[in-house]
């Protein structure tokens, strides 16, 4: 049996509790000499529950919530920014409008002022939503940096017009002249020029977005993100997202990267009403409110992160009304009352002012930028265009379209202006005039094949694949960074010391996990030499703190880390995963904990969508060194013991790591730390307490890394290879064994140890030797990724085949409970039954095991 294999197996738990406790009893003897209760010292508390409080009658209160509150004369404001900044207000809405209005053009036409192209991509269009966007950028600095939506093309351009104005004429040259070389300035100097280094920026601005959005090679990201994803990092426009509310997530985790560097400015995700309907929206607002910011982190803060919440609330999710339809609130304001006591410092805001946009997002920046974080604005404004461009505003009257045109923001700011005589109806004009001109000649560059050629995948069929990893490294400081203490003086460490570091004693027997170290030990390790060489590297998730991680992998970091580097995060799996992303884009390194992989489904999008697919979107102007660890349940039943390592598998842009061995599990891990391509880490919970038996001088001391992909033969043999992923290496091993003294039969085994990459090399030069290959995985076999392994083994090494190659996985129905367990992983004995019937089809074998069922009779019936 696998169990009595491993020598360990189902009592894993008993013994993290059990060398936790030792470890304790070890400080309460050390500690400064005074005996301190085990439990004391284990979860020092600062936050006290008092029952006396909790328990009082009492009535809860809210704050108020403004709503359309600014009253600010224009006289006033006038004379605060000045003629010229309140004019090119107008301007720079005019050009959104503009910009949106010719993208409608192409979708719906054809062509746009006799100019004809075929755009073939999505346009969700923001008509009528100008002066949230141009507001809100006035209020902001180059340095604050803004997450949009798939409707965000008029806060990417605000953003950028915004940043434009603020930077001198020397920083504009050096940010276009660094951007592709220069390629795309010198395409807008030559189509479209400019009189001073402002009006050259801008016109970079909108062929930059534009070329994007054609998906040409020019774009801002190399025609890689598109319409909904487009960017550009320097002008503070962050990543807009074509999932709903996806920014909240990120938002927040570039504002963690704000708050750990002091850095003097703000993330604002910009994410429409719809959202409010998104459980990762409200994950990300709770987790910008924790509590812990103010009263557990250093420095001195009053509340949470600087991040604003942003709705655009256009009032339509799609088709669907928010307000007396979708949502149960009245005022989308109201929903910051259910996040912190100071209800998020909501407010609901007039959208079509873009003054009164300003006013409120300067207002809220301030108190951001002073600690007092999160805050929430309700930024009421009306779409009207479509959804997209095929949308025939079934959803609404055109009564209702009709009574909203008195409230164009264009017009209402326009007539504004002239009024108090800031500008007039020919200087008006003449601003129409210039946007129309300009956006015709930015057209005609961004149609140009010759100015702004396409995406030639037929010249580089692999040019996208070749954007999905950078598959580069960030070494680690010289000399180690300052930690709490002395790592040498925790008990943890001290325990290490003295444990052996290869697991077998000298008559071959396995020493227990007490004696020596294990795979959990191997993965401190790591962590703890790339926290002691890693400034920029943060730690988090589900009781990562003083519990040490669910599985004891944490534990004793706590005693070296302060708060803002290791922390307990709410049980939150989306958030966990988005503002890893978000701490990533920053420029931060993060190593996260979902305690399950079953929980992998709580951040799906996340993962998937997000952290798989920036750096590929971005061109690669984008790094996510994100390390994601998850382990692999074992006794929890149906929804806490699947592996699921070929659903993360199957998703192009994450590296996949599922170690079997302590000298695997801490060179992996170092490597993947060191790396700048996000890896989702599988850790199997059977195995926390293997020790090394495969590395003779076990397991080194000092760092050392492993490259991912390459698999390791663990056992040499001609006869059969047997490829493992994961935990299934033991009993392969035990199968090796018995196929040897029962059967005659050489058994080469080979641990996977990574699933992306994979180096096929080893297991093709081993079925060239033996001819026949059995692969064992503890994945559903349905759609595992063992079934690819076989798949592409049968493709390159046919001729060297003497039988189809059999996977050998869990059955396709749930996990059962801990008694169930090992009828439903592979076992030593079905793997043996699996060598002799299927890949050697003795005419005399009979299954020991219980797997005597037709698989094809069992597809048919949809298991």
């Amino acid at each position: 049996m696998f169990v009595q294999h491993l020598g360990f197996g189902y009592c894993h738990q008993f013994v993290v509790l059990f060398v936790a406790f030792i470890g304790l009893a070890s400080d309460i003897c050390s500690w400064q000499g005074t005996k301190v209760p085990a439990v004391v010292r284990a979860m020092p508390k600062q936050l006290f529950i008092d029952p006396a409080e909790t328990r009082a009658p009492t009535a809860l209160r809210f704050p108020e919530v403004p709503v359309h509150a600014y009253a600010t004369p224009l006289a006033e404001e006038r004379r605060v920014r000045g003629d010229a900044v309140l004019i090119r207000i107008l301007r720079d809405m005019l050009i959104v409008r503009a910009f949106e209005t010719m993208l409608s053009a192409f979708k719906s036409k054809g062509a746009y002022a006799d100019i004809p192209f075929a755009y073939k991509g999505p346009a969700h269009l923001s008509i009528g939503q100008e002066g949230a966007a141009v507001g809100a950028a006035l209020a902001l600095t180059s340095d604050d940096h803004v997450f949009g939506s798939h409707r965000s093309h008029g806060e990417f351009i605000a953003k950028g017009l915004a940043a434009i104005a603020a930077l001198d004429a020397d920083r504009l040259t050096g940010i276009m002249e660094a951007h592709q070389n220069g390629r795309l300035l010198r395409a807008v100097e030559r189509r479209l020029g400019g009189n001073d280094e402002s009006r050259v920026a801008e016109n970079f601005l909108l062929l930059g977005l534009l070329s994007e959005i054609f998906m040409r090679s020019t774009g801002f990201n190399g025609g890689m993100g598109g319409s909904m994803h487009a960017f550009f990092l320097p002008f503070g426009a962050y990543p807009n997202n074509a999932i709903v509310g996806a920014s909240a997530g990120i938002a927040t985790g570039a504002a963690l990267y704000k708050r750990n560097h002091a850095a003097d400015s703000i993330a604002v995700a910009h994410v429409g009403d719809g959202s409010t309907g998104c459980g990762p929206v409200w994950e990300a607002m709770s987790f910008s409110s924790m509590a812990q910011f103010a009263r557990l982190w250093p420095g001195e803060t009053p509340g949470g992160l600087p991040v604003l919440f942003a709705f655009i609330n256009n009032f339509y999710a799609m088709g669907g009304q928010t307000i007396g339809e979708t949502a149960g609130w009245d005022r989308l304001s109201r929903i910051g009352a259910g996040i912190n006591p100071a209800a998020m410092h909501a407010e609901t805001v007039d959208g079509s002012n873009p003054l009164a946009v300003a006013d409120a997002v300067g207002r809220q920046r301030d108190r951001l930028i002073g600690g007092d974080g999160p805050a929430l604005l309700d930024i009421e404004c009306y779409r009207f265009s479509g959804h997209s461009t095929t949308d025939v505003n079934a959803y609404r009257t055109r009564d209702e379209l009709k009574a909203w045109d008195a409230h164009d923001p264009i017009a209402l700011y326009a007539a504004a202006l002239k009024d108090e005589g800031i500008l007039d109806a020919a200087g008006e004009a003449d601003l129409r005039d210039d946007v129309a001109a300009r956006m015709k000649a930015v057209t005609e560059a961004a149609v140009d094949p010759d100015e702004t050629p396409p995406v030639d995948i037929a010249a580089d069929p692999t040019l996208i694949g070749d954007l999905i990893f950078s598959n580069s490294q960030t070494a680690g400081t010289a000399e180690p960074v300052e930690l709490a203490a002395e790592p040498s003086t925790i008990s943890r460490v001290r325990q290490l010391t003295k444990k052996a570091r290869f697991g077998l004693d000298d008559a071959g027997e396995r020493l227990s996990p007490l004696r020596a170290v294990t795979l959990r030990d191997g993965l401190f390790e790591a962590l703890l030499h790339r926290f002691s060489h890693d400034p920029r590297l943060i730690a988090y998730g589900e009781e990562c703190r003083e519990w040490g991680g669910a599985f004891g992998v944490y534990r004793g970091l706590s005693e070296l880390l302060p708060y803002d580097r290791l922390f307990n995060a709410p049980i939150s799996e989306a958030a966990i995963v988005a503002t890893a992303i978000g701490y990533a884009m920053e420029g931060g390194r993060v190593v996260v904990e979902l305690m399950y992989a079953d929980f992998i489904g709580r951040a799906g999008d996340e993962i998937f969508n997000q952290l798989a697919k920036w750096q590929a979107m971005s061109a690669g102007a984008l790094q996510l060194p994100v390390v994601l660890r998850c382990s692999v349940g074992s006794k929890y039943g149906a929804q806490h013991s699947q592996d699921w390592t070929g659903l993360v598998a199957h998703i192009p842009g994450l590296k996949v790591v599922y170690p079997a061995t302590p000298y695997d599990a801490k060179g992996l891990l170092a490597a993947a730390l060191a790396g700048n391509d996000p890896v989702v880490f599988f850790e199997s919970q059977r195995l926390y307490d293997a020790v090394e038996i495969f590395e003779s001088d076990g397991v080194p001391e000092d760092h050392y890394t492993i490259a991912l992909g390459a698999p390791a033969v663990r056992r040499a043999g001609k006869d059969v290879t047997i490829l493992t992923i994961g935990p299934s290496l033991y009993p392969a091993l035990a199968a090796a064994d018995t196929l040897a003294a029962e059967h005659g039969l050489g058994t080469e085994v080979i641990d996977a140890r990574s699933l992306v990459p994979f180096d096929y090399g080893p297991v093709l030069q081993s079925v060239a030797k033996t001819g026949r290959i059995l692969l064992v995985s503890e994945a559903s076999a349905r759609g595992s990724f063992a079934m690819t392994l076989a798949a592409t083994i049968v493709r390159h090494g046919f001729a060297d085949l003497k039988a189809p190659p059999r996977v050998l996985g869990a059955p396709n129905w749930i996990v059962p409970g801990a008694e169930m367990e090992a009828t439903y992983f592979p076992q030593a004995h079905d793997i043996v039954d699996a060598v002799r019937c299927d890949l050697f089809e003795e005419p005399s074998a009979k299954r020991a095991g219980l797997r005597n069922w037709d698989d094809l009779d069992l597809a048919r019936r949809g298991l």
